[in-house]
């Protein structure tokens, strides 16, 4: 307690028997011991508030000693089980964690990991995948203060996550590998990763790019096969030696029939390799069949049917077809979209061909529009007023979101030639660009997008989008961007599938079983995300007896099913809805993979740069007697004695309460009792 408070209660206490003096003893007559047991009981009470407003506190110091984190991580994938045995690495934690040295310097804590981290005392060598740095990362979060030393048992082989050699933890934090395993460096040649598109349609040809590697010091020559189910589709021979140790092969291939396709790269083996569980690699592919048939309907020329066709035929998914609004209405049946060029009174057939169907189309006007027809012939839009030709510049809408626009800008673009009038949208719309005329920007569209049921209809009020074509290849000297654009509004107008209120998102193929889950998202009837649904799924295997049904739980904004403990093979699923007519159908295939199995040698050198990096040293499985004396003696992991000041309170302030309401109680009843009051 300081001397300002001391000082305090000296002034508390001559205050109150100042105070206590003036009321009982000044000038007062009355004699006699009943008014000293007042005047004793006053004096309390007020001493008492008066301590209350000084509170006075002393501060009471608490020493203890903090000891350094000896963090002990395991390895706990499944190519462990090659390195060393489980008993063997329980073994040396055992020793580690008994060490009375290292218990008196340190507290001990143990972690493993594979795809995650976790606090265990066990060692399971049953992990599908190593993410050395996600529980680097997450140790360096999770002790921040004091002094920690990392020791990391392992291979060093990662199959997961971000490289661990570059990770920079703490300054306080050290890393000491244990390297666990097989430090020789066998002659192998094994296959890399394998780019190819998830989905390759019917008919046309798709690149499958792969890379080979070779880890010895002679020259080989080796031959590579690609098969797909089971026939072979290509096949080549690499020479490789020690100096040019990789090659990447890209073969295309024709997708000749439509569903899942599995990929099988096959490397020959070497003479005496030991690994030859990385000569083979597989993924898979989806061939379907969509092609998109364009038609381009209209009596006239113009370069922008032209610009049109080399736009949306840039995608060989897509065919265009020019027809006259007066042709065979077959060929108006065998196309999935229509875009109508300025239409005049001979697209009389082709809008009632849309009246019945309910085909989704693409118009664009111009000079010559029949605009009273047009205002007849269909309810969408109404444009009215003088129509007079003018020139209009574009204005994009950022907030146009019905597809996107990529990297589409119209910044700098030449005018369409366009109709000066007033244009009335009678559908729900979303306009993707404004006009502007002479320098002021008119809210009025210039491109929109209009619906209605399970109609979609695209409205371009202007000509000449040639020029705009044009002027992308002058900026970019490609066509890129706006064919992207134009590929982008067909694929929107060429779907007429509506939202779902029930979603699924998943792949079709998975590397292996660790990876396999199907994410699901559930609205309710006004199309917002519902969290209390009770969701289900049940999956079979195609060629097996398996059948299982399972709750998909709820993961924040969707729901997830995890299907890491499935086999490899093909599967299909149905996820529904309780209590609701809704449920999705899909199918799924897991490939035999095994990501552990591609290396067999121990990465020590990787280990030791990452030690190096982390102020650390590197050490090997049986050599653990050094770690334990390096940690032991090092003068960085010494135990500090610290304190801690708890500040107290001298009094507690329910007992002063206490006290003032007895002394007040006692003093009241007195005088009561003698009449006093």
């Amino acid at each position: 307690m300081d001397l300002s408070t001391v000082l305090l209660i000296i002034i508390a206490v001559a205050t109150a028997l100042i105070l206590v003096y003036f009321q009982y003893f000044h000038k007062n007559p009355r004699k006699g011991s009943l008014k000293t047991i007042l005047a004793a009981l006053r004096f309390v009470t007020l001493f008492c508030g008066l301590l209350l407003l000084i509170n006075p506190k002393f501060v009471s110091k608490d020493y203890f000693v903090e000891k350094a984190n000896l963090i002990l991580l395991v390895d706990n994938s499944t190519s462990m089980e090659n390195a060393s045995s489980q008993a063997e690495i329980s073994r040396v934690i055992a020793q580690l964690k008994q060490d009375e040295a290292l218990n008196e310097r340190f507290t001990i804590h143990q972690y493993r990991f594979g795809n995650t981290i976790t606090a265990a005392d066990s060692v399971r060598f049953d992990q599908g995948n190593t993410d050395i740095s996600n529980a680097l990362s997450t140790l360096n979060d999770v002790f921040v203060n004091g002094n920690n030393a990392i020791v990391l048992f392992s291979d060093g082989n990662q199959t997961l996550g971000r490289d661990y050699e570059y990770i920079n933890l703490n300054e306080n934090t050290t890393i000491n590998p244990v390297v666990v395993g097989d430090t020789t460096q066998y002659e192998d040649i094994s296959i890399g990763l394998i780019n190819v598109n998830k989905f390759a349609f019917l008919r046309n040809s798709f690149p499958i790019e792969t890379s080979i590697r070779y880890q010895g010091s002679r020259p080989v020559f080796i031959t590579v096969t690609i098969s797909i189910n089971g026939s072979r589709v290509h096949q080549e021979m690499v020479n490789l030696n020690s100096t040019q140790n990789s090659q990447t092969l890209n073969t295309l291939v024709e997708a000749q029939s439509v569903g899942i396709k599995t990929i099988k790269i096959e490397v020959g083996k070497l003479e005496n390799e030991r690994n030859t569980a990385n000569n083979v690699k597989e993924t898979a592919i989806e061939v379907i069949d969509e092609k998109t048939n364009v038609a381009i309907i209209s009596d006239m020329l113009h370069p922008d049917i032209g610009a049109l066709k080399k736009s949306i035929e840039s995608n060989e998914q897509r065919s265009v077809t020019l027809v006259n609004p007066n042709g065979n209405q077959s060929a108006f049946e065998e196309s999935d979209l229509l875009i109508l060029y300025q239409p005049d009174r001979n697209f009389r057939s082709v809008y009632e061909f849309l009246e019945n169907s309910g085909a989704n189309y693409f118009t664009i006007t111009g000079s010559k529009t029949d605009w009273n027809f047009l205002n007849r012939a269909q309810e969408s839009f109404t444009v009215s007023g003088s129509r007079q030709p003018e020139d209009i510049l574009p204005i994009l809408n950022n907030a146009f979101g019905l597809f996107g626009l990529g990297d589409f800008s119209v910044d700098g673009f030449p005018p369409l030639q366009g109709t000066l009038g007033d244009i009335q949208l009678n559908k729900d719309s979303e306009i993707l660009m404004f006009q502007q005329l002479q320098g002021i920007n008119l809210d009025k569209p210039l491109f929109t997008i209009l619906t209605e049921a399970n109609q979609k209809e695209a409205v371009l009020f202007g000509e000449d989008i040639w020029r705009w074509r044009a002027q992308v290849y002058r900026n970019d000297q490609s066509f890129q961007k706006f064919d992207d654009f134009i590929g982008n509004l067909m694929v929107y107008l060429g779907s007429n599938k509506q939202r779902n209120r029930l979603e699924l998102d998943y792949e079709l193929v998975f590397d292996n079983a660790g990876m396999a889950k199907i994410r699901a998202s559930y609205f309710d009837e006004s199309y917002q995300f519902d969290p209390n649904a009770s969701i289900s799924i049940k999956i079979e295997g195609k060629n097996t007896d398996f059948s299982r049904v399972s709750p998909v739980l709820l993961k924040g904004s969707f729901y997830e099913v995890d299907l890491s403990d499935l086999q490899a093979g093909e599967y299909e699923f149905t996820i529904t809805v309780q209590d609701e007519n809704l449920s999705r159908s899909g199918t799924f295939r897991i490939l035999d993979f095994n990501p552990e199995k591609q290396l067999i040698s121990a990465n020590y050198k990787k280990m030791e740069r990452l030690a190096k990096k982390n102020r650390g040293k590197l050490y090997y499985l049986d050599g653990v007697e050094t770690l334990q004396s390096d940690l032991a003696s090092s003068q960085e992991f010494l135990p500090v004695q610290k304190s801690r000041d708890n500040v107290v309170s001298l009094i507690d302030f329910r007992i002063l309460l206490g006290l003032i309401v007895l002394s007040l109680a006692l003093e009241w009843f007195i005088r009561k009792y003698n009449g006093l009051i």
